[in-house]
């Protein structure tokens, strides 16, 4: 469980609204439910949206995709003796009004996201819950004490649009409304989804109003529009006493019928189940609760993964890496089946995709690194999971077209050079993990042979082997194992970087080598089929502790560098130019412990310890019990950019659980 009191709030709120000491607003604390779906229920701890894709009511609406913000807030009132007592926090144009965070006294996760209230002598705990494969959210009053009965008072602010946008007060919202048997009903647009909230024994004040220029902190600060018009339609009111509680149901569904109360326990149940009935430290619950947010319907057979909370659809790269981890570490078997078949049927010329769109549109294949990754990925499930069957018969065939797809060359130039490297690249197309672009700037061309690319294509040419040799095609393994051969000859002999003594990033396009330094070095070591070993290997893991390593995670360039940027932040352009120039990427620690485990001999394990200890206090800093995509690379490293990534959550609780950490 992890808690936090009313202090550790305070302080959390007054660095979200007026800033840390050093004057620079960061992301403060935030909650996440998830559905299972792609879509979601999240805000800060002080119950202040600061997002455009903060909402108690997120649906996916084709899942995983197509989200909208239905239901924007849901504002509590307590009133008392004639006195009204906001729960609820806004942050207006000119003001943050009310100011309910004050009452809160604690907050808490270890199933779900707990507040509680104190104010006059009530005392009132809120959970909130997201159904698994619903777009529907529970919230649970619990109210523990109170002087005397007292009036309770919610308030439903809603949007109905698209996750990306914001909303305008406009002629064409439906304001119409019904009120029967205790759930309310509307449709804000034809385009949007029906809302049903159930709120049983409560009475309904209609008082139709928009409430205008709510502020979006975070917007705000990256330079993006963030201002936003809500509509009430009015206000339901219940009567309360000490020790009674009450649950509201919100749904794209009419929830007629059905008990708030129920479903809460239901899912409360699901999620035990997740645990496996584990004896599991605060660290691995947490993150074992996290992973399950990330794995999603594609359809009613397959299953994806959503790269990272709130703006990610699923990415190729970003589900191959994360799978052992979110899937295999946590004995969810069928889901990572689901994922590799859902992206093998993916593959287009010898590709996965990299990302699938929002709708309809036709998936984007501009990577090179993603269809590798698969290999690794379809290596690990088999080694898990012993399902020779689904391998062989249903994958390999993918494999082997893959393959062959890469020696004769496919899009964007990606193909096996004469050395047995593999060559990739593209003017205008960024192709590894390493992807911003600005404009038509690639912020970091990697055109040619990038270190990591090698790696990965070693591995997948091993795993490929290890796989026809399995499937009793020992011919055919013998000549892929001889262009594995050869790659390794030819890397060890072309990405050494004798004066520096570590790895260079790239040989570019003119045959030149990068000698930036950067943590892509590590992969040639940490895959399961390694490229460099005992001296060289110890002192790539030296170079990147000496430059890149960070509690949070590894610098994407030395600081040494001129290129380094050390904190992420400004308007888009900004920040995309820094992404990969010095910005710390969270999922970058599970490389780390592989190769620290691999080259640290007897203190390997202390020594990962150390990693794990240092990096937990994380998980009460950002997105509680979930890791952010990134951090600045300056010190104190604060988190930026998703509030919660997949390939982070996995690849930190992978090596937790792989090395018993």
């Amino acid at each position: 469980m992890l808690r936090l009191d009313k202090t550790a709030i305070q302080t959390d709120v007054h660095k979200l609204f007026y800033g840390s000491s050093s004057g620079k607003l960061w992301e403060g604390s935030e909650w996440l439910e998830t559905n299972g779906l792609g879509g979601w229920a999240g805000s800060t701890l002080s119950g202040c949206n600061t997002r455009r894709y903060h909402g108690l009511l997120v649906a996916a609406t084709k899942p995983p995709t197509e989200r909208m913000v239905l239901v924007n807030k849901l504002d509590e009132i307590i009133v008392l003796n004639d006195e009204w007592l906001h729960l609820n926090t806004n942050k207006y144009r000119d003001a943050i009004s009310p100011q309910g965070f004050i009452h809160i006294s604690e907050f808490k996760k270890e199933f779900f996201p707990e507040f509680t209230f104190e104010v006059n002598g009530i005392v009132i705990r809120k959970t909130v819950v997201m159904m698994h494969e619903e777009n529907t959210t529970v919230v649970i009053y619990n109210v523990l004490q109170a002087p005397s009965a007292f009036t309770f008072k919610l308030l439903p602010l809603i949007s109905g649009r698209d996750y990306h946008s914001l909303h305008k007060a406009n002629d064409t919202f439906d304001q119409t409304c019904t009120f029967e048997n205790g759930v309310f009903k509307t449709q804000p647009y034809a385009t949007s989804s029906e809302i049903f909230i159930s709120i049983p024994n409560a009475s309904l004040r209609k008082d139709p109003n928009w409430f205008y220029h709510f502020d979006y902190a975070i917007e705000r600060y990256r330079g993006l529009e963030c201002e936003e018009d809500l509509f009430n339609h009015g206000t339901f009111s219940l009567t309360v006493n000490a020790g009674d509680s009450f649950g509201v149901i919100l749904s794209t569904t009419d929830p007629t019928g059905r008990n708030a109360f129920d479903l809460y326990e239901q899912e409360r149940q699901r999620r035990v189940s997740l645990l496996n009935g584990r004896n599991l430290n605060s660290t691995v619950e947490q993150l074992t609760l996290s992973a399950n947010q990330f794995v999603v319907q594609r359809s009613e057979s397959l299953k994806t993964v959503i790269a990272g909370y709130h703006w990610f659809t699923d990415w190729g790269r970003d589900t191959m890496i994360a799978l052992p981890g979110l899937c295999l570490t946590t004995g969810k078997f069928d889901d990572a089946r689901r994922i590799l078949k859902a992206f093998a049927e993916s593959v287009q010329n010898g590709m996965l995709p990299n990302r699938f769109k929002d709708g309809d549109e036709a998936p984007e294949y501009n990577n090179v690194d993603g269809t590798l990754w698969f290999f690794v990925a379809v290596y690990r499930y088999l080694q898990t999971t012993q399902d020779r069957n689904f391998v062989l018969n249903e994958i390999l065939p993918v494999l082997k077209d893959i393959v062959d797809y890469h020696f004769k060359g496919t899009l964007y130039n990606i193909k096996v050079d004469e050395d047995g490297l593999l060559y990739a690249g593209e003017a205008g197309q960024q192709l590894t993990w390493m992807d911003a672009k600005v404009g038509d700037w690639v912020v970091t061309p990697r055109m040619g042979k990038p270190v990591e690319i090698q790696a990965l294509w070693y591995n997948t040419l091993k795993i490929f082997a290890h796989l026809l040799d399995a499937n009793y095609q020992s011919q055919d393994a013998a000549s892929i194992e001889e262009a594995a051969h050869k790659v390794k000859e030819t890397f060890l002999n072309r990405f050494w970087n004798q004066d520096g003594n570590y790895l260079y990033d790239l040989i570019d396009e003119h045959n030149q080598p990068n000698n930036s330094i950067r943590p892509n070095q590590l992969f040639a070591i940490s895959l399961p089929f390694q490229l460099l070993e005992g001296e060289k290997a110890q002192a790539v893991f030296n170079c990147v502790e000496e430059h890149l390593y960070t509690p949070v995670g590894l610098r994407s360039l030395s600081p040494h560098d001129h290129h380094y940027y050390g904190v992420y932040q400004g308007d888009w352009k900004r920040r995309d130019a820094s992404y990969h120039q010095g910005t710390v990427w969270s999922w970058l620690l599970g490389p780390y412990v592989d190769v620290m485990m691999k080259v640290s001999g007897d203190h390997a394990y202390r020594l990962s310890q150390t990693v794990i200890y240092n990096f937990a206090y994380h998980l009460e800093e950002s997105c509680i019990g979930s890791i952010s995509e990134i951090f600045d690379g300056d010190a104190p490293h604060h988190p930026r950019g998703c509030v919660a990534q997949a390939w982070g959550v996995a690849e930190v609780l992978r090596v937790i659980e792989e090395y018993h950490l």
